[in-house]
């Protein structure tokens, strides 16, 4: 499990150790008090990978597109 702050981590960063989170919780072979520690350290990835979804996906809808559909800028995306 990374020392890096979750809020730190990039998407592909929060993905890679929620997958290595995750396959430690499913073989089953850690201790109850780490394996609370890992679930709830996967729930915070989880968030953050939501979260960085969320937020690339306003970025995507927020591209305006000319007459012929190429894009020419991007608008300005509030709540963010």
């Amino acid at each position: 499990m990374s020392e890096t702050p979750v809020e730190e981590l990039s998407f592909e960063d929060a993905m890679r150790e929620l997958e290595a989170v995750v396959g430690q919780l499913e073989r089953g072979d850690v201790a109850l008090d780490q394996s609370i520690a890992l679930y709830e350290r996967g729930a915070k990835l989880k968030a953050r990978c939501e979260a960085k979804l969320k937020e690339a996906e306003e970025k995507v809808a927020a591209i305006t597109l000319d007459g012929s559909g190429q894009p020419t800028g991007t608008t300005p995306v509030t709540d963010m």
